[in-house]
């Protein structure tokens, strides 16, 4: 017994690690564009493709990323996810041009694509359901709040005493340990029938350069103009390819993502929790990061070590889902979260350009709390009866919810404010209290959309099986 419960918190282990890693990088790049532009020529316009390049390929190949690991096995691609991230994290360090920059940007969103439904999946499948399970889930989940935290933090010391380069070259001994440690620790995990093992070429192609070009619609959406042809132009045309996507998945035998899985109102419901989870909790670190350091002057240490009372209100979030699981359900449980959230915005709208860290400190605690959650119910709740065959497609799904959910909430959020305050009055600001102001808009709106949470977590899942606490922490072996 002694020995298997090693092997399972090895397991856990290596994949809170990677989790941690693909957070961290989310926020290290911020906290060094500046360098990177500086010894790289980056033009003020061209280096966003450095933060642009990794959103595209990630959000492009996560469906497609997430039906490889249920058809070639979930460690293997996990392995393999992991050299790649590795890859272009050893290429970004070295690049010498902006353009190799970029590419290797790309690679590490490959990587990160493969990986994160990988990931999930071999939670599913090493882990037992029910409280072992979601245990590995919340440890899985606050590794990501530590990345996100750690990469601020992390990035401005590395990039003050080491230079850029330094915070790609970090993922490269991680991404080893992690791959040495791989194939004694986690079992291999694939789909058996020959017949649901077959590839859906022309759903995959359809679906993956429809996603890149909506996604780039997202991305230059609000540098070029909504309506610009640069950005209009590949807009319609990945809608039309996603449009074609459904179509190839309704007449194909053996589809990429077959529609029956949007039937299980817990799957379905995750998804629309995941979009509106990311368009809320997920810019959180955007516009707190903006307020500590262009409207308090924080340094990029200060402003790390400021998201640290949000990181531990994280880990005490985590280890509550399984109580609040027994005693709310499902439905229960995410609206507690979202409930939490919305509180913790409610705290954060007076924020003052004259004031410090303690005036935010209540505000993030209980975001945190909130944020750890809704991000590992919503996870529980996809696994919740889904077939076996679709594991990784499943968990990609809520991903890709979470990418696009992201993207159109803070688009939406910085569009009200525009329209709110006027021109010369948003994010682009210059003085402290214009900024101060705006993100006064930015958190109201941050809580609206935690509210909207609150309603899809009771009107949406299933309130008889929420009811039961069994039923509602059920994720069967997909």
């Amino acid at each position: 017994m002694k020995t298997r419960y090693s092997f399972k918190s090895l397991a856990i282990f290596v994949l809170a690690i990677a989790q941690l890693m693909l957070a961290l990088d989310y926020t290290i790049i911020y906290v060094t564009l500046p360098s990177i532009g500086q010894d790289l020529h980056f033009t003020a316009s061209s280096l966003q493709w450095v933060v642009s390049a990794y959103s595209l390929i990630f959000g492009g190949f996560l469906l497609i990323g997430g039906r490889m690991s249920d058809v070639l096995g979930r460690r293997r691609m996990f392995m393999i996810a992991m050299a790649l991230f590795g890859l272009g994290s050893l290429a970004g360090g070295f690049a010498p041009n902006g353009m190799t920059l970029i590419l290797a940007r790309g690679l590490q969103g490959l990587g990160g694509a493969l990986l994160s439904p990988a990931t999930l999946s071999l939670i599913m499948s090493n882990f037992e359901e029910g409280p072992e399970r979601n245990r590995a889930l919340g440890i899985w989940s606050t590794m990501g709040g530590v990345g996100m935290s750690l990469g601020l933090l992390l990035g401005g010391f590395l990039t003050s005493y080491s230079g850029w380069a330094a915070t790609f070259y970090v993922n490269v001994p991680v991404a080893v340990i992690v791959l040495i440690l791989t194939p004694f620790v986690l079992a291999e995990s694939r789909i058996s029938s020959s017949q649901q093992r077959h590839f859906d070429l022309s759903g995959a192609i359809s679906v993956t350069a429809g996603m890149i070009l909506v996604v780039y619609y997202l991305i230059q959406g609000p540098e070029e103009g909504w309506t610009a042809a640069s950005t209009l132009i590949p807009g319609i045309a990945g809608v039309i390819l996603l449009v074609l996507f459904a179509i190839i998945e309704r007449r194909t035998a053996n589809p990429l993502m077959p529609f029956k899985l949007l039937k299980n109102r817990s799957f379905s419901g995750a998804v629309m929790t995941a979009v509106i989870f990311s368009a809320s909790f997920g810019s959180l670190y955007y516009f707190l990061t903006i307020y500590l350091q262009q409207v308090l002057h924080y340094t990029a240490i200060q402003s790390g070590l400021s998201f640290l009372p949000l990181t531990i209100s994280a880990f005490l979030g985590a280890k509550l889902v399984n109580r609040l699981l027994s005693a709310t359900g499902m439905a229960g449980t995410i609206g507690i979260g979202m409930a939490l959230g919305a509180a913790g915005f409610l705290l954060l709208m007076p924020i003052s350009a004259n004031g410090s860290f303690w005036g935010i400190m209540p505000g993030i605690i209980l975001a945190g709390l909130g944020q750890a959650i809704v991000f590992t119910t919503m996870f529980i709740a996809a696994g919740t009866e889904m077939e076996p065959a679709y594991q990784g497609v499943a968990s990609a799904l809520v991903s890709t919810g979470q990418q696009i959910g992201g993207s159109i909430g803070l688009a939406v959020i910085l569009a009200v404010i525009t329209a709110g305050l006027g021109p010369g009055h948003g994010m682009d600001a210059g003085s402290p209290a214009d900024l101060n102001h705006a993100l006064h808009w930015a958190f109201g709106m941050n809580m609206v959309l935690a509210l909207a949470g609150i309603v899809v977590s009771v009107v949406w899942f299933n309130k008889r099986r929420a009811s039961s606490p069994a039923a509602s922490i059920q994720m069967n072996e997909r």
